[in-house]
């Protein structure tokens, strides 16, 4: 049912439309949300906005382009019209991230009111929590995007506080995944609250080349010992490195309680950590399996800083 609301949402060719498909979708998010919030028991929790391109919702075989057509009630030849629209050359750099909701804000207004809504509910039902959303722009780039999507979140998430005569704390703030903006991480803060590093993808954009397709050649670089590591494992502390703690000076420089995090499968690396503890950031974020790992790492960060 999720996914079938989601395409009828892509298929739209109007705003209206693709308002009634957002319609069915926010009772979705909102359910996950407040499971969330009712999980981490009043622990700060982060939502980030919604960021793979479009195209990853929609079919690709024939067979399953015809079933899908008939459920959401369109052609097969409309169907099509819209997977070659979407079709990108390089997605991982293409419409998705903030870039889907400076196109089309009805995403983050439905995004926004499922979070908000979701908090109010779970705190209301736990009223010794102390509820602050955390929503989390991706992929910014430039601080007028971030600030143009912020301002469609800080409206309706007031609206809905206002609706429910409650005054309630709530963040907005971004991944600095794409390299100009770490550079300009002392104007991205003037809008951000927090940032949380996205390491995956600031590393494929500094590096330039993809996780996906490396592989085909990143086995010569070991042998010729270019690259001593997986840079998609272990933290690039000289480039991809020097970006986060430039970002994390600038955004602090401009807002000094800015809260640092970094989010990936590098937050589990332990050399990773150390870095990032030693840069100032916060907190790191990791898969649930390398949870002990990085939990050990930090600790023992924290303890040769202290004996330094």
């Amino acid at each position: 049912e999720r996914i079938k609301a989601m395409r009828e949402m892509i298929v739209a060719d109007n705003t209206e439309d693709r308002k009634k498909a957002l319609a069915k979708i926010m009772p979705y998010q909102q359910g996950d949300f407040e499971g969330l919030y009712e999980a981490m028991e009043g622990c700060p929790v982060v939502i980030r906005f919604l960021d793979p391109p479009l195209h990853e919702f929609l079919p690709t075989k024939e067979e399953d382009i015809k079933e899908i057509a008939g459920e959401i009630g369109v052609t097969v030849e409309r169907l099509h019209e819209v997977i070659a629209s979407l079709h990108e050359f390089n997605p991982m750099m293409g419409h998705r991230g903030c870039r889907l909701a400076v196109t089309f804000p009805e995403i983050a207004v439905m995004q926004t009111r499922a979070v908000i809504r979701a908090a109010i509910n779970v705190q209301k039902r736990h009223p010794d929590w102390n509820m602050v959303p955390e929503i989390m722009i991706p992929l910014v780039g430039e601080v007028k995007e971030l600030k143009y999507v912020k301002s469609v979140v800080v409206k309706t998430a007031d609206e809905e506080l206002a609706a429910a005569g409650m005054k309630m704390k709530y963040l907005v703030g971004t991944m600095i995944e794409i390299p100009r903006a770490a550079l300009t991480a002392d104007d991205i803060a003037k809008e951000a609250e927090f940032f949380s590093f996205g390491t995956n993808d600031l590393t494929q954009m500094t590096f330039g080349f993809s996780r996906d397709d490396a592989g085909k050649f990143l086995g010569a670089y070991y042998d010729k010992k270019i690259y001593e590591n997986d840079p998609f494992a272990k933290l690039d502390q000289v480039g991809v490195g020097k970006l986060v703690e430039m970002a994390a000076k600038l955004g602090r420089a401009t807002r000094p309680d800015l809260h640092l995090g970094i989010c990936g499968e590098h937050g589990g690396d332990p050399s990773s950590v150390e870095f990032c503890h030693r840069v100032g950031l916060d907190y790191v974020s990791c898969s649930p399996f390398r949870v002990p790992i990085a939990r050990l790492a930090a600790a023992q960060a924290a303890i040769k800083e202290q004996r330094q």
